[in-house]
């Protein structure tokens, strides 16, 4: 355990270390909750294009039960391992780069990860049909938040990584969870 995380640490150093501080408004913005706001309109033309208002609104009550339980699965993990981040650590402090206004406590694993990855993959797999590519474009998103969580110094790789993964995962189950209350609620009611 202790070899992965030092090679958790050693990558975490290479990877922030890319950054300077021209870039860092960058990232600041990407890891930001607001500037994504248009990429989740654009989303929510194209659902009510090909998906239609009623199912729609599933997938948007979906979504955000998903997001809520990544976040909180999130929480739940942090607290449990009380893994602290690199920007807690004092012999880190010395090596890395830290662009973040804030510093949370504790970081294993990043929900900004696991909640972009969820999006990415649940509209991806929803609206492949249509757009076979914007599951790329969106997991191409996905990944740009989670390298900015270790830009900005608040995550190690490995806590990306594992929101990814978790994220994907949950996004599958939700995904099938829509196909199901999709085909029973909303498709099969007369108007």
């Amino acid at each position: 355990m202790e070899q992965l995380k030092n090679l958790d640490e050693q990558l975490f150093l290479l990877l922030n270390s890319w950054g300077s501080e021209s870039w860092d408004g960058f990232w600041l913005i990407i890891t930001g909750k607001w500037y994504a706001i248009p990429l989740y309109v654009f989303l929510l033309y194209l659902l009510l294009k090909k998906l239609g208002p009623k199912s729609t609104v599933l997938v948007l009550i979906l979504v955000a039960t998903m997001i809520t339980c990544t976040d909180q699965l999130a929480n739940l993990f942090k607290y449990g391992f009380e893994r602290p981040r690199p920007c807690q650590l004092e012999a880190l402090m010395e090596r890395g780069r830290f662009a973040a206004p804030r510093c949370g406590r504790y970081g294993f694993f990043s929900a900004h990860a696991a909640s972009s990855m969820a999006l990415a993959v649940f509209i991806g797999l929803l609206l492949r049909t249509w757009y076979r590519y914007l599951v790329f474009v969106l997991l191409f998103w996905a990944v740009l938040v989670g390298y900015s969580r270790i830009y900005l110094g608040v995550h190690y790789p490995g806590d990306v990584l594992v929101g990814f993964t978790l994220g994907a995962l949950i996004a599958w189950g939700f995904f099938l969870l829509y196909r199901r209350l999709n085909s029973t609620f909303i498709q099969n009611r007369q108007p």
